[in-house]
């Protein structure tokens, strides 16, 4: 569904943050089908080993943001999908700094967050964050990726196909 010229197709980008792959896989996964560009989200800081979860799950807890790296700019998208992993029921410091930097640039969103099972303010936070028009939201069970994205797919497929006829 990428727009090439002369074509009115919606341009979609999946943005990501995973530290232990499941919203990767969850990302790749959503591109694919979609036929969509995707582009992963670094953090700087080493978020690894129990030290790094703990921290982790400290710097969510507070709010705290952090210095990422990204590659594709999602002013040049029509849809922005966003997804991150589920840190103490709160958005993870990369996937909040990426919408702080990039919210007025982003036209539309839907987001997706994977968890084992506890979904917390996570969503609520990046809605509030963001502060724009959101399309679909997902929460995606880490034991049952294929099924969620299935679900957030199923969502999406009608509003984009809708969307490309404008």
């Amino acid at each position: 569904m990428k727009k090439t010229e002369g074509d009115n197709s919606t341009k979609i980008l999946v943005a990501f943050y995973s530290r232990d792959g499941h919203t990767k896989r969850a990302s790749e996964i959503i591109a694919n089908t979609l036929n969509a560009d995707i582009d992963e989200i670094k953090d700087k800081k080493s978020r690894k080993g129990i030290i790094g979860f703990l921290i982790a799950g400290y710097d969510a807890t507070r709010g705290k943001t952090t210095d990422i790296n990204f590659s594709k700019n999602p002013a040049h998208y029509s849809l922005v999908i966003l997804g991150g992993p589920v840190w103490n029921g709160r958005v993870t410091p990369a996937v909040r700094t990426y919408l702080l930097k990039n919210r007025d640039s982003i036209k539309k969103a839907a987001f997706f967050v994977t968890c084992a099972g506890r979904e917390g303010k996570c969503l609520s936070q990046m809605r509030e964050i963001y502060n724009g028009e959101i399309l679909a939201e997902k929460v995606i069970l880490r034991n049952k990726i294929e099924e969620g994205v299935k679900q957030l797919l199923k969502k999406l497929e009608s509003i984009i196909k809708s969307d490309g006829k404008n």
